[in-house]
């Protein structure tokens, strides 16, 4: 049997928290007239990197989709717009809950400011990981190498000492490739079949 992880590493979206982005536009649409086939594709054109690595902060993320909409949103609507995807995943919280001790804990997620400032206080259970590494903080994104390397100098693992876990086939590959126990994320049953094939 291998050695159990000494970290676990998991991604935020559809795995702590569901995002439903059909909802999304369907919600953008109904505010500015647009189809949401067309408010997809319009923000679709506007490449959220610069919002993930942390280079545009809320007012200009909310400038940015006002603009590609065609809207002038306020702050407070913009805000509840733009976060009104999510749903916690409730099955899988507890799950993470019992990892709490057993093992370090670490959150590794490409999300901008606006996302992070609405999921961080509905997910109390983030105060006890080791460490939360959100990329608009950090100024890295998956899945560049220098994002992984840096949650493992925080936690202060080897590679192959620590346990990914993520819902994208390429960033599960990119850990991978560095050395981590890559998996793919898929549902709360299949996380507990992974735990325990690790050990945990």
């Amino acid at each position: 049997m291998n050695t159990p992880p000494r970290a676990l590493i998991l991604d935020l979206g559809n795995v702590l928290v569901f995002h439903d982005n059909a909802l999304l536009f369907r919600r953008l649409g109904a505010r500015t007239g647009l189809p949401p086939a067309e408010v997809e594709q319009r923000l679709a054109g506007e490449g959220w990197t610069a919002a993930n690595r942390g280079l545009v902060g809320a007012d200009g993320l909310r400038h940015d989709v006002s603009r590609a909409l065609g809207v002038e949103l306020s702050p407070e609507e913009f805000f509840e717009l733009w976060n009104c995807h999510f749903t916690l995943h409730e099955e899988v919280l507890p799950r993470v809950e019992g990892l709490v001790g057993r093992v370090k804990l670490a959150l590794l997620s490409n999300t901008n400011v606006v996302h992070a400032a609405y999921l961080r206080p509905r997910l109390p259970v983030l105060e006890r990981f080791d460490h939360v590494l959100l990329s608009c903080e950090v100024g890295q994104v998956k899945p560049e190498p220098a994002i992984f390397h840096e949650a493992l100098r925080r936690l202060g693992c080897a590679p192959r000492e620590a346990a990914f876990f993520d819902d994208l086939p390429e960033f599960v590959s990119a850990a991978s490739a560095l050395g981590l126990r890559g998996h793919l994320f898929t549902t709360a049953a299949a996380f507990d079949e992974q735990l325990r094939a690790l050990g945990l």
